[in-house]
């Protein structure tokens, strides 16, 4: 039976990729690194990297949140993101009028995956992230 999450697990550098597969449109590709850091009871999340998209010239691409001691998940400004299950499994994001779902696999620990199914009237991706532990310096 998988160990459940704790926040300090996730403590550290990782490595990212990602690909997202649109409904229509050209697949992108996500290279980079996310940097989790202790912040008091919480980590700071950032991700930084190279976005490429075919036929466009690939660009920096950065997103940052705020992980809590119960895995909850917060956008920078402190709104609500997700709660990500310990372990592993789906979860929901409502965005009006968008649906958000996640699925965490941790069963390949220090190496984890997530994939979002965004659906909505705008929005129709599968976007799956493959995070391997980076050694320390």
């Amino acid at each position: 039976m998988p160990t459940d999450r704790v926040l300090t697990d996730f403590a550290g550098t990782w490595g990212i990729a990602r690909d997202i597969v649109p409904s229509f449109g050209s697949p992108a590709r996500f290279e980079g690194q996310a940097v989790w850091t202790p912040q008091e009871d919480t980590l700071t999340y950032v991700e930084t990297g190279i976005l490429s998209i075919p036929g466009s010239t690939p660009m920096r691409a950065e997103r940052r949140y705020i992980w809590g001691a119960d895995l909850s998940v917060y956008f920078e400004g402190g709104a609500f993101f997700h709660q990500v299950p310990a372990g592993g499994g789906r979860t929901v994001h409502f965005c009006e009028p968008d649906t958000y779902l996640v699925d965490y696999d941790f069963g390949d620990w220090p190496q984890f995956r997530t994939v979002w199914s965004v659906k909505g009237p705008k929005k129709s991706y599968v976007m799956t992230s493959l995070f391997t532990r980076q050694a320390a310096a």
